[in-house]
């Protein structure tokens, strides 16, 4: 039988994570990792561009506490925007991002199942899907600019849930050695 237990708590760690410098240190290195996921891989869709960054903030939000994983998420993403030349899209990636951890987080609190798992990831790349099709129809004032990037965004979710349901295992299993 397969366990399909997900992952709980990194030992030493306690769910209201204290800043201390371990975990600010964990979290500069963590923004970095979203960063680098976010902007190396670029491919240019309608209004931006696909990454694997949201398959790293996926990740995250499994194994760190929540803070650190939120404030990677966040900031990883924005300063793929502001470095990219994308910097009217900071503030609404900073609220985008931060739901996104929040949705994973919301459905995995604890130790959760691979589907619920799944169901976490490709819930959160919907709102990131919604999320930017709204805010680029705002930014742009038009509807159609934001529509048009909907089917690039919800292609990027797709991929990135199934890389980061891909590499989970070889996580979870590097977690517990």
């Amino acid at each position: 039988m397969v366990n399909t237990n997900i992952v709980s708590t990194p030992k030493g760690f306690s769910q209201q994570t204290k800043w201390t410098t371990q975990t600010i240190c964990l979290a500069a290195v963590m923004t970095a990792l979203v960063f680098l996921t976010t902007f190396v891989p670029r491919i240019p869709i309608p209004l931006g561009y696909a990454h694997l960054g949201d398959a790293a903030i996926f990740l995250l939000v499994l194994f760190l506490p929540k803070r650190p994983a939120f404030l990677a998420a966040c900031l990883g993403s924005a300063l793929s925007d502001l470095l990219g030349g994308f910097p009217l899209w900071i503030l609404p990636t900073l609220l985008i991002k931060f739901i996104m951890a929040w949705i994973v987080w919301k459905l995995n609190n604890g130790a959760a199942h691979l589907l619920r798992t799944a169901v976490a990831f490709l819930l959160a790349s919907l709102w990131m899907t919604i999320g930017y099709t709204a805010f680029g129809a705002l930014l742009y004032n038009s509807f159609s600019a934001g529509l048009a990037s909907a089917p690039g965004l919800f292609l990027e979710g797709i991929i990135n849930t199934l890389a980061a349901l891909l590499l989970l295992p070889v996580l979870k299993r590097a977690h517990q050695l």
